[in-house]
């Protein structure tokens, strides 16, 4: 009980810390975006680390399979007015057994960046990439390499599956401070039951329904072929990351989804960061 009770205490001390920091950060911001000289941004940014993101103790958006950590204007104010933002991903699959970590096969799943292209370069391992632009444009395929880097224009959708059994590490650079961060399956079923069940030809609310709580979070477990070449078996995945359910995308009578989170103060730019989505957890960063 005194373990449990340390441990809630640790706990809401670190989300405390999340929270305020989330809230510096957006004061700064607002205040960069008033200023009217480089010097009045300089003495806003007032201490010299206000330059310097630490990704090893910054807050992560993970699912099962891995992880991504960004530096945007959300948590990183140095980079407003800049057209710069970047993203680490760890591509990998994490059982901790003592200090035994097993790992391969995670996906960053399809999805966009509405005001970014990104140039994705790989550190270690070995992924495939996929991505569309528009109606009528072929689909563009890339199995990359370590040391190798990829384009995704603004607004494709595209996806990274790390296809080795051991973890495959990037950097993505995005040339928006606030470039957005859009996944497919999440926001699709999101809209309401019945256009998603009119879209797909008529299949049904309860159906599609059944297929959006299904939805894992980002990053999620990669394809069978490569789950079963590295002997991992597919498990239950959080799905916290769907769409929240207001009244106009309801699903119907026996289903339920995620609810809108509360209201709070906030820059315009915290809701499509994906520093803010769901499951967040801190971790350190190791590129061997």
């Amino acid at each position: 009980m005194r373990f449990l009770t340390s441990t809630s205490v640790a706990l809401s001390l670190g989300v405390g810390a999340l929270a305020q920091g989330a809230a510096d950060a957006a004061q700064k911001v607002a205040a960069i975006k008033q200023a009217t000289s480089q010097t009045a941004i300089l003495n806003i940014l007032s201490k010299d680390s206000d330059f310097v993101f630490d990704f090893n103790n910054a807050s992560a958006t993970k699912g099962v399979a891995g992880e991504t950590i960004s530096a945007n204007i959300a948590n990183f104010p140095v980079l407003t007015h800049q057209s710069l933002s970047m993203t680490i991903g760890v591509l990998e699959v994490l059982w901790r057994i003592l200090n035994l970590v097993r790992s391969a096969c995670g996906m960053n799943t399809p999805h966009t960046h509405p005001r970014a292209t990104e140039m994705l370069y790989l550190i270690n391992g070995s992924i495939r990439t996929g991505m569309l632009q528009e109606n009528g444009a072929r689909f563009v395929y890339n199995e990359v390499t370590s040391n190798q880097a990829q384009v995704f224009p603004q607004g494709s959708i595209h996806y990274q599956e790390n296809t080795g059994c051991e973890p495959a590490v990037f950097v993505a650079a995005l040339n928006n401070e606030d470039p957005g961060v859009s996944s497919i399956a999440q926001r699709y079923f999101g809209l309401p039951p019945d256009i998603v069940a009119a879209s797909l030809g008529g299949i049904g609310v309860e159906e599609v329904a059944g297929l959006e709580s299904k939805i894992p979070d980002n990053i999620a477990l990669g394809t069978d072929e490569c789950l079963k070449r590295c002997n991992i078996t597919r498990g239950s995945q959080p799905t916290n990351q769907r769409q929240p359910r207001v009244s106009g995308n309801a699903l119907p009578s026996g289903f339920s989804g995620p609810t809108p989170p509360s209201t709070t103060a906030s820059t315009s730019t915290a809701a499509s960061s994906p520093s803010v989505t769901h499951g967040t957890r801190r971790r350190s960063v190791r590129f061997n």
